[in-house]
């Protein structure tokens, strides 16, 4: 009788301890109200702060922000950050039509870049009306993912080096925490040139 009432003592004490066990990792594996938050933009506490991040990787400012020479060298200038090419700024003094035939040529800020398309000049992405001001969000996907420029459907392609084809590949999360940065950023006023087309008609194909 005692082994009996001993038996069913340890399997009540087993099937206690499992148990507790399992409410703890049950407990443990429920997500947060917090890293559900943080999560949705990234890990990030913000969709801004997740599209800073990841227009700070993709190396957006490297065309779209003007550059200045300090002592450190070539730096980004932040007083004008992705404001695009500078408006009296004029483009680069080449034979464009050696450029157009040979390679390509870019500025020494690297807002300006002439190749066998033309003279492309790196956008205002500022909330300036000169920029993004007025642009929607569905402009911005129409630019990224359909490679159109000012985001409407029946405009001109955008041109090289403006790495469309691969940024349309970001989930659209990504493409909306980019957009909530750039229209959290200061505006800066600067009409950006239409692009100049090539010089030299490409050769008939043979």
């Amino acid at each position: 009788m005692k082994t009996h009432s001993l038996v069913i003592g340890l399997i009540c004490s087993s099937a206690f301890f499992f148990a507790s066990r399992c409410t703890e990792r049950t407990h443990e594996m429920q997500p947060t109200a917090a890293s559900i938050s943080s999560t949705d933009f990234g890990g990030y506490d913000s969709p801004e702060k997740w599209g800073q991040h990841l227009v700070t990787i993709g190396g957006c400012n490297d065309c779209h922000t003007p550059k200045k020479m300090t002592e450190h060298g070539l730096e980004l200038d932040s007083s004008l950050t992705l404001s695009g090419h500078p408006e009296k700024l004029p483009p680069p003094d080449v034979n464009r039509k050696e450029t157009e035939a040979k390679g390509l040529i870019v500025t020494n800020d690297l807002t300006t870049w002439a190749g066998p398309w033309g003279v492309s000049f790196a956008a205002n992405l500022t909330p300036d009306p000169s920029g993004l001001g007025n642009w929607k969000e569905e402009n911005f996907f129409m630019a990224i993912r359909e490679g159109k420029f000012k985001g409407i459907s029946n405009s001109r392609p955008l041109l090289p080096p403006m790495p469309w084809q691969m940024l349309r590949n970001m989930s659209d999360n990504e493409l909306k925490a980019i957009f909530a940065y750039l229209k959290s950023i200061p505006p800066v006023k600067n009409q950006v040139p239409e692009f100049l087309p090539p010089v030299s008609s490409p050769s008939p194909a043979k």
